[in-house]
């Protein structure tokens, strides 16, 4: 057993120990605050919604149920993705979505679809209409490629019976827009117009589908 002296010299040496890492910390947080080092607001971006189509000749009168896309971990997020070479996924500097990508893909989907005119209805889960279809989504890719200089998204819709649950019709679609420019403005809307054209495409294929 050893002596008293010792374990209280151990004691104080430990205690001595944890008081300099926490002052080490103090000071190196004191000295990032006098030279006025900071994470930067990060610039935030939203999708906008289509509003205005022209040759439209389908409609219905059917309720449709736009649900939220699922998406891998790299893309359910307010991040914005950048793939400099495959398989690396890096995202946009100072820059987010202003909410998830999948929440903010849905929301505009119905958006769109309502400023069309041509539907009973649509609705994101829990609005409490009586629904005929389901919109069932993925997103597999919707970021900026390095490497070819565009803005590339990439969906698989399923248009399904909401009585049945029966697949109606299936489809991927795809858009890739060049972006012009290097800055976080360009690469926004560079997303922004291959998303506009991806949404037009969704809308006529499901009033043509129902």
């Amino acid at each position: 057993m050893a002596p008293a002296g010792k374990m209280q010299l151990k004691t104080l040496g430990q205690r001595t120990a944890r008081f300099g890492l926490v002052a080490g910390l103090a000071t190196s947080l004191s000295a990032c605050a006098l030279l006025g080092i900071s994470e930067k607001p990060r610039e935030t971006y939203e999708l906008s919604a289509v509003d205005g189509f022209s040759g439209l000749s389908a409609a219905t009168r059917a309720q449709i149920l736009v649900k939220a896309p699922s998406a891998l971990k790299s893309l359910d997020s307010e991040r914005i993705v950048v793939r400099p070479a495959p398989p690396v996924v890096t995202y946009l500097a100072g820059a987010q979505w202003s909410d998830t990508l999948p929440r903010m893909v849905q929301a505009k989907l119905v958006a769109t679809f309502e400023n069309t005119g041509r539907t009973g209805a649509t609705a994101q889960p829990g609005d409490g209409l009586v629904i005929d279809f389901q919109l069932v989504s993925e997103i597999r890719r919707f970021g900026i490629d390095e490497r070819t200089g565009t803005a590339q998204i990439e969906m698989s819709i399923k248009l399904l019976t909401d009585k049945s649950g029966r697949v109606r019709q299936t489809r991927i679609f795809r858009e890739a827009v060049p972006v012009r420019g290097s800055t976080s403005d360009a690469y926004f809307a560079a997303l922004d117009d291959a998303f506009d054209l991806m949404t037009r495409d969704i809308v006529q294929w499901v009033l043509r589908t129902i």
